[in-house]
């Protein structure tokens, strides 16, 4: 099932006896557990007949002994365990499994690590309750997910806005999903978010950010390229190079797969480099301005000083310092 399909089952009140959630991203993990937490027992019926344990208090005997008990003045009784992924021998469950208890509604939280779905348990799982997987996500799929986002609480966004958005933030969806709250309650629905916005509500620099810094080395803009790397060494906490350099390696990436392409049409260039077909563009300039032979040494480069950000060889050079030779580097 997805996620969408299990939350529009717990709305219409239909209730399944187990929910094992795995995967490498919490949000969707933690959404469906915090709804049936919030939402299937009133609140009177929570103080009989709901129970929250922690996967690394408790033992699978302990489970099943509060799986096994009935509810008291309610049709449901609910028992959530949180970091599922702390119990020892999880697969313990299995005679459970094979016979839940029907008014029960167990939850395993299990995050960052999955099941292997191809066991007997998994597959006991899906035949009396929910196996839901929340896989991450990959970094090219975050603005797309961004858009989906706000269209549903009724907002819309600019594409620079969803990149800036995007680069900055990565692929933790529990982290996006914050900053993006903290925009929207500032601001009416159905506005269009621009940079503009999320300078004002977020504090990501309109000007001075990762993505500006992309577009101004494609150009070789040396001015604008210093200008924002010297407000990047001003402010180390909040631009580290450790955070920088994998942005721009997955850039130079994506001006390497271009020079390799053979069909260099819109529609193909945007699903080979995973980009939106706006900033293709932007790709197809930075190619004239870095042939192959100069890409490959500017990943080196990025490589290189990714190394030393994290104390390889760097000696006593600052943050700040070793991101204005990196960028000298790569103009020059």
């Amino acid at each position: 099932m997805t996620y969408k399909e299990i939350i529009t089952d717990l709305k219409n009140k239909i209730y399944r006896p187990l929910y094992l959630l795995h995967g490498e991203e919490p949000y969707y993990i933690d959404e469906i557990s915090d709804f049936i937490e919030e939402n299937v027992l009133t609140d009177i019926e929570k103080e009989f007949n709901q129970s929250i344990l922690y996967g690394r208090d408790v033992d699978i005997a302990t489970i099943v002994s509060n799986a096994k008990r009935y509810p008291m003045m309610s049709n449901y009784q609910v028992v959530i365990v949180k970091e599922g992924q702390e119990l020892d021998k999880i697969e313990d469950l299995a005679s459970y499994i094979e016979n839940p208890v029907t008014s029960t509604i167990l939850v395993i939280c299990y995050k960052y690590k999955k099941i292997d779905k191809r066991k007997k348990f998994a597959k006991d799982i899906e035949k009396k309750g929910v196996l839901f997987e929340s896989a991450k996500m990959y970094d090219n799929q975050i603005p797309e997910w961004i858009n989906n986002y706000l269209k549903e609480k009724k907002f819309k966004i600019s594409q620079e806005a969803t990149t800036l958005l995007a680069d900055y933030l990565g692929n933790d969806l529990s982290k996006i999903v914050n900053e993006i709250n903290k925009l929207i309650i500032n601001i009416p629905e159905n506005t269009n978010i621009t940079p503009e916005h999320i300078e004002k509500n977020i504090g990501i620099s309109k000007d001075f950010n990762v993505f500006e810094l992309q577009k101004a080395l494609g150009k070789k803009d040396i001015l604008k390229s210093n200008q924002i790397i010297n407000y990047f060494a001003a402010n180390p906490r909040e631009n580290p190079l450790v955070k920088i350099s994998p942005i721009l390696y997955s850039y130079f990436a994506k001006i390497l797969t271009y020079h390799h392409l053979v069909d260099k049409s819109n529609n193909n260039v945007a699903a080979a480099l995973g980009v939106n077909p706006y900033f293709i563009k932007d790709y197809t300039e930075a190619t004239r301005f870095y042939p192959e032979l100069k890409v490959r040494q500017v990943i080196s480069l990025i490589r290189e000083y990714d190394l030393k950000s994290k104390g390889v060889d760097s000696i006593s050079a600052t943050d700040g310092e070793l991101m204005k030779e990196l960028i000298y580097k790569i103009i020059h």
